[in-house]
């Protein structure tokens, strides 16, 4: 969901899949690492040199110098350069693997001998020096350089390669050097690349302590202002207790990641990324909660210190400053509430319990974000134990659970044609020739279907909001069809999804998109451009697209604003639309222009958005709407038709989300809508002023229905001297049980008020029958309540098993509500035995 590693947007050049436009390179790369194979959540805070997020930086070699140049640069770039103490760095090699037939890297091991003494040249196992991102793609050997941070003191006593590998917090790794030479099969076989590669990664974050000569990346200049602040809000000074370092390392650590993460588009929610982000944020606030005693929104203080500091570096933060702020303020305010309710509920289970369960910790950690070390700060103050056992159980079935609801079974690639390119046509045509280059099988929720890549394809594969377009594929030869379901991006390729696939693929077919449902697409896809452009004009240039989805049957598009749209901004906002649908301006399309120049012509560029060095300029009208898009477009906007906006909606803070349609959909739905006004007037005798007549409907309505209510109230008032005069008296209660004809609830509330206003010592049950279903009502006066402890709950409980139901209630008042209403006399006969004992 995250780029956690700097190679992830290299993946296809590894694979041969993309040809690199530059052989060598150098980046710093933003990485997030909180989930999967490579997390260290857990241990942020804990420790002095992990991060959620963090810079990587990284030189790249794409089939050009390899395992010499990458070791000599290393060594020249820290020893000379950053001036760090040769002395200090260690550095280890590949060992081999028998179980993957490789032997130890001996061209590494010949290329330190000539710059670093053999006795700190150390073996490293596959485990920490075979480099791979996950269980099949792009992997290979590598060389770590570890620095020995520990005073000469200390250094003296015990040699640092014993402590290279080895978790200590002052011997760490600062840069790894990969030799990305084979790609793993899903088999587990290494098949070698199609070329050699050099993907290094050096953590900024850790190089900086390094330079700076600290103990801790949070002693350097990168987190020290961000922490000084916290401790002053807080009045705790950093550095003298380790439970509120901790806290502050997370808070300066956490607010990085959450700031970063929304400025790049990705805003906290209840699934998949979103929830990742929401995770980390609610991991912060509970420590802020917990350690440093904030009870109020603190951490959205953080952002502008953040975005003050990266200013000139990763601007975005800056630019959307306000924005991020407000998401996360909101998102606290809503976790703290959260947070109190967790411990309302943690105070009322404990009541009743002598230990905490595992599925009750967990529950607060699943429900109410409670980390397991603040479930066991409560029970220790309570003086009882939690299940720690029973809670780790129910943990690790959430990630199974999770886990077999994410993963993708994925066979080989079986390759029937090499190719480096593949040509999309679809901007221009729909139809085309084209060879299946290769194909596999992949499993994903249980469901069994192919992916095919295509020499040449007209398929839009999803992207930039827009879904994928669906098609067929006929063979030239046989006249076999196979129905594209999707297409996607993979790694750059185009990929075509397909249920099932014929046993020959070799030969021409003949690729065709599904025509309507593009042309229905491209209408919506167009009309959110219009749309993002009234929404400027209409609310403000503080409007920008925070997400869209643009498919055949409607378009959803989010925004910045900190407001509810207005009925009249959505009608002005849906007016501007539709006169621009009505121009029929065309479409103006310009590809490949170099990026900056499209910036200079002050083009519309998303936040979120991965740009090339080229990209496309979708026009419409050049004062109206220009935007960076590689999506699908109508040739003019007369095509659009009509568009109609359906729903106006909150999705985040400081996000709202419009939802439209256009053309044959938006024409469907005023024709519902006139046909529900037309039945209407029908109604009301098709008067001239439908409104008004409506009101006075409306009005006629509302004052009948407060007639029939008194009309009920004082049917059950008069019950009350009937029901009073019933009444019979049993060891010094009142008793009435009987069954009455009232019409609602409400009655029934209204009459046994009444009644236990009026009469002493009351012990009341009515039963009645309201549109066919039975209920109960127990009311007891509170004189014995107090005196003889009865409860009114606990008896219409039990009354209620005889009419297959049950309720509740407090001492005084209770109902219930049953299935068998035969069962009321029952009932009423059985509430007798109450007072009789």
């Amino acid at each position: 969901m995250f780029t956690n590693a700097g190679m992830n947007q290299f993946k296809d050049i590894f694979l041969g899949e993309a040809r690199a436009h530059f052989p060598r390179i150098a980046d710093t790369q933003r990485c997030l690492r909180v989930s999967g194979k490579h997390n260290d959540l857990e241990e942020v805070g804990i420790d002095t040199y992990h991060h959620t997020l963090f810079e990587m930086l990284g030189n790249w070699s794409f089939g050009d110098y390899f395992k010499k140049e990458a070791i000599a640069w290393s060594w020249e770039l820290l020893t000379e350069v950053y001036k760090l103490d040769k002395d200090r760095l260690y550095v280890t090699i590949f060992e081999g693997d028998e179980a993957d037939g490789l032997s130890r890297d001996e061209d590494a091991y010949a290329y330190w001998k000539t710059i670093i003494p053999e006795d700190r040249i150390l073996l490293g196992n596959k485990k920490d020096n075979f480099w791979e991102m996950g269980d099949t793609g792009p992997c290979g050997p590598c060389s770590e350089i570890h620095v020995d941070c520990r005073p000469d003191t200390e250094r003296t006593v015990v040699d640092g390669k014993t402590l290279v590998n080895a978790d200590h917090p002052q011997v760490i790794e600062i840069w790894n050097l990969v030799f990305m030479q084979f790609n793993r099969q899903k088999d587990g076989s290494l098949n070698p690349l199609p070329a050699k590669h050099v993907d290094t990664g050096m953590g900024f974050e850790r190089l900086v302590r390094v330079i700076q000569g600290k103990t801790s990346n949070y002693d350097t200049d990168v987190f020290q202002p961000i922490i000084g602040y916290i401790a002053d809000r807080a009045g705790i000074p950093y550095g003298q207790d380790e439970k509120t370092d901790i806290a502050m390392r997370v808070l300066a650590d956490h607010i990085r990641a959450i700031s970063f993460t929304i400025a790049d588009g990705q805003l906290p929610s209840n699934n998949k990324a979103g929830y990742v982000i929401r995770r980390i944020l609610r991991r912060a606030v509970r420590y802020a909660y917990t350690f440093l005693h904030f009870k109020e929104p603190f951490l959205h203080e953080l952002v502008p210190l953040l975005a003050k500091q990266f200013e000139g570096v990763f601007d975005e933060l800056k630019s959307q400053q306000d924005f991020v702020q407000k998401v996360v303020l909101e998102e606290e305010q809503s976790f703290l509430r959260t947070l109190v309710t967790g411990v309302q509920r943690f105070e009322n289970y404990v009541k009743e319990k002598q230990a905490i369960t595992g599925d009750f910790a967990f529950e607060l950690y699943d429900t109410f974000g409670f980390p397991i070390d603040l479930t066991e700060l409560l029970a220790r103050e309570k003086g009882l134990k939690v299940d720690m056992r029973g809670f780790q159980q129910a943990l690790a079935a959430q990630k199974d659970r999770s886990r077999a609801a994410t993963v993708i079974d994925t066979d080989d690639w079986v390759v029937l044609h090499e190719s480096e390119t593949v040509d999309f046509v679809g901007y221009d045509r729909l139809e085309c020739e084209t060879e299946v280059l290769k194909y596999r099988k992949i499993k994903a929720k249980g469901r069994e279907q192919y992916q095919l890549v295509l020499s040449v394809t007209p398929f839009y594969a999803e992207g930039g909001g827009q879904a994928g377009d669906t098609g067929t594929l006929v063979s030239q030869e046989t006249g076999e069809r196979i129905v594209i379901t999707d297409t996607k991006k993979e790694n750059g390729l185009i990929v075509h999804y397909a249920q099932v696939i014929p046993a020959e693929l070799q030969g021409i077919f003949v690729a065709k998109v599904d025509a309507q449902k593009r042309r229905d697409t491209e209408g919506n896809h167009s009309a959110t451009h219009l749309l993002h452009a009234a929404l400027k004009q209409v609310l403000g240039n503080h409007v920008n697209q925070k997400g869209s989805l643009v498919n055949a049957d409607y378009l959803r598009f989010d925004f910045s604003h900190f407001a509810k749209v207005s009925d009249e901004e959505l009608l002005q906002i849906e007016r501007i639309v539709n006169e621009k649908v009505r121009e029929n301006i065309p479409l103006k399309e310009e590809r490949d222009i170099p990026f900056q120049t499209a910036i200079d012509t002050g083009v519309t560029a998303l936040f979120g958005e991965k740009y090339g060095d080229r990209v496309r300029v979708i026009t419409f009208d050049d004062g109206f709407s220009k935007e960076l898009c590689g999506g699908t477009h109508v040739r003019a906007t007369g095509q659009i038709g009509f568009f109609k906006i359906i729903a106006e909606s909150a999705v985040a803070a400081g996000v709202r989300r419009i939802e439209a349609i256009t053309g044959s959909a938006a024409e469907r739905f005023v024709e519902e809508q006139t046909s529900i006004v037309n039945r209407f007037r029908e109604l009301l005798n098709s008067p001239k002023d439908f409104v008004s007549a409506l009101d006075r409907l409306l009005e006629e309505n509302s004052v009948l229905k407060k007639e029939v209510e008194r009309a009920i109230t004082e049917k059950a008032l008069k019950l009350k001297e009937e029901l009073a005069a019933k009444a019979f008296h049993v060891n010094g209660i009142t008793f009435i049980a009987e069954q009455v004809d009232l019409p609602n609830n409400e009655a029934v509330k209204t009459l046994a008020y009444a009644l236990k206003g009026a009469v002493e010592n009351l012990f009341l049950v009515l039963a009645a029958e309201i549109n066919g279903k039975p209920s109960l009502t127990v009311v007891i006066s509170d004189n014995l309540v107090k005196d003889k402890g009865w409860n009114a709950g606990a008896v219409v409980r039990e009354l209620a098993k005889e009419i297959q139901g049950g309720g509740g209630g407090q001492a005084f008042y209770a109902t219930a509500g049953g299935k068998d209403a035969s069962g009321l006399y029952r009932a009423l006969t059985k509430a007798r035995d109450f007072v009789d004992g």
